[in-house]
């Protein structure tokens, strides 16, 4: 990218982490290398949903400061880390989202095979050891992944991504966010994860492999695959007759032919009365176990 190019995508970059939530306050930073040896970062103290190109700064990869009169992040270490461990690299996004961090400080890596997108992707995301934000300690923390993978989770702090560009960098941020959103509601909500087998796991790791994804590594995965039936009531706290305890099963739709508008009024409204009390009953017992997972 031009010097122009870089910094105006930055920018648009830290309003989608700002919108997103990926950040509050001051938090975050983003690079962008420009050189062989020069890159654009933010500055601290600003928050990266207000940022103007006048914000941005112009370092070597020794961070000394060559353009832009404001201060480089004090986490500009992690990002020349970065791109020292891995030449590659053209881009470097850190933020804070919620459900990712959440993970980080829990001591859970994102490593289990549940989203196709997410092991063509990110394949798995390891979590650093802590380290003081801030302090070469946390530099010293990523450079084992910088190669292997395409993102850390970043031990009671948050989550570090890089790529081509900055958009790559940042969807592979977004992407960590996602994943960790499935992992939590399928693990610690629903309760329940169906694995895609080993050979499912392959097969999407030969799509990564054309695509030119050759980081990431590869997630556990099931030796048998357990998707392979289609699914009419409900799994996860499954009862004998095969349906979720606690929650009315969804009504299957009937035969009749709709298209032909011969249905009353009056079956309809039945049919659309049944239907919101199903999604009430669904939506209650989500709320009952995501309170009851809290209290415990």
């Amino acid at each position: 990218m031009t010097d122009f190019e870089a910094k105006k995508a930055m920018i648009e970059v830290g309003k989608r982490m700002y919108q997103k939530g990926f950040v509050a306050a001051n938090d975050g930073n983003i690079s962008c290398k420009v050189g062989p040896d020069t890159i654009w970062t933010t500055c601290t103290g600003v928050s990266k949903g207000f940022m103007t190109q006048d914000m941005l700064v112009k370092t070597d990869l020794n961070g000394k400061v060559l353009m832009g009169s404001q201060k480089p992040s004090s986490e500009l270490k992690m990002h020349l880390r970065v791109y020292e461990e891995n030449p590659e690299v053209m881009a470097v996004t850190h933020a804070h989202p919620p459900v990712a961090t959440s993970f980080a400080i829990a001591g859970i890596s994102l490593d289990k095979a549940v989203l196709p997108e997410a092991v063509v992707q990110l394949g798995t995301v390891p979590i650093a050891k802590y380290a003081t934000p801030g302090t070469q300690e946390v530099p010293d923390s990523i450079a084992p992944f910088c190669k292997e993978y395409n993102g850390v989770l970043l031990a009671n702090h948050g989550a570090l991504s890089w790529g081509k560009d900055v958009i790559e960098a940042f969807y592979r941020l977004e992407s960590m966010e996602y994943y960790a959103t499935i992992l939590m509601y399928t693990g610690n909500i629903i309760g329940r994860q169906n694995e895609l087998s080993c050979k499912q796991v392959d097969d999407l790791l030969g799509i990564r492999q054309q695509l030119g994804i050759l980081s990431g590594g590869a997630p556990s995965c099931a030796v048998t695959s357990s998707n392979h039936h289609d699914v009419i009531s409900y799994g996860g706290n499954i009862s004998q007759d095969g349906s979720i305890k606690g929650i009315t099963p969804l009504v299957r739709p009937s035969n009749k032919d709709l298209s032909c508008g011969c249905v009353s009024i009056t079956e309809k409204q039945a049919d659309a009365e049944a239907a919101n009390q199903v999604k009430k009953e669904v939506i209650d017992e989500v709320v009952r176990r995501v309170i009851a997972k809290l209290n415990e």
